[in-house]
């Protein structure tokens, strides 16, 4: 008997009511309910004081309630279909939309005024747009005026270097570049070979300072280019024709450059080919 007058009273509390003292009998908080249920903290507490129009739709409201209570080891499925009964008919309703009487006819102004009006604001908008074009067109025709052009200050034109004359190349560095596969000797004259070898291209070979009277033999004129300093040498003979006891000494080079030296040396007999 008691139990029953036990199970009465409990029915007879609010959803929110028993959600509150379930959540209190287990010692769970609010916040802890929320990170458990996802359920926003503020629709928790509207739950628990049933603060319904404070929620979102009915749907909404069933599955918040349904998730509370199992979470706190009530029947969610039947607490939920509870509040769906009871929100069903007794929800609040979205307030009606307010409906104003038609204005009255006397105070409205007449058709004529009205389309007054309109023109005046159509005449406006035209006299602005002219007005406005006006100004655009200003700066446009100030630019066509021509203005003369101050010229420039001509600049001297710098002064080729004089070239190098053969008594200042003395001392120069004598440096022999391959521009393609090409076979030299450098010897001294009438005496020792310096370096004899074939240069691939791009391979470079500097005559030694110490050297007294150097002398170059190349097999291929056209793929060695000689450099006194900084003064390119033309090539030593026409392509194809080996040239030999070229002096290599750079004033002679310098000199020779210059078209100062006796005409081109005869034509040596073709280099042996080295052994591969």
């Amino acid at each position: 008997m008691a139990e029953q007058v036990y199970n009465e009273a409990y029915d007879t509390l609010g959803i929110g009511e028993r959600l509150r003292q379930a959540r209190e009998a287990k010692g769970v908080s609010l916040d802890e309910i929320a990170s458990q249920t996802r359920i926003p903290i503020r629709h928790l507490q509207h739950i628990e004081r049933e603060e319904w129009d404070a929620l979102p739709a009915i749907t909404y409201c069933v599955g918040f309630v349904r998730s509370y209570a199992n979470a706190v080891g009530l029947d969610g499925a039947e607490m939920g279909r509870q509040l769906r009964d009871r929100l069903g008919s007794t929800r609040t309703r979205a307030p009606a939309a307010e409906y104003y009487q038609p204005a009255d006819p006397a105070r409205v102004p007449p058709r004529s005024v009205a389309l007054i009006t309109v023109v005046l604001i159509v005449l406006a908008a035209i006299g602005y747009y002219f007005f406005r074009s006006s100004i655009d067109d200003e700066p446009a025709a100030a630019v066509t005026v021509p203005v003369p052009e101050a010229q420039a200050p001509q600049q001297p034109q710098p002064q080729a270097a004089d070239p190098l004359q053969p008594q200042a190349a003395a001392g120069q560095p004598v440096t022999l570049t391959a521009t393609g596969p090409v076979w030299l000797r450098v010897y001294e004259e009438g005496g020792a070979t310096i370096v004899e070898r074939t240069m691939a291209a791009g391979e470079s070979y500097q005559i030694p300072a110490t050297a007294s009277r150097p002398m170059i033999r190349v097999g291929a004129p056209e793929a060695l280019r000689i450099t006194v300093g900084q003064t390119v040498i033309p090539p030593l003979g026409p392509a194809g024709s080996p040239v030999g006891n070229v002096s290599a000494r750079p004033e002679d080079l310098v000199a020779r450059a210059q078209g100062q030296t006796p005409a081109a040396t005869p034509p040596v007999a073709p280099a042996p080919v080295p052994p591969q």
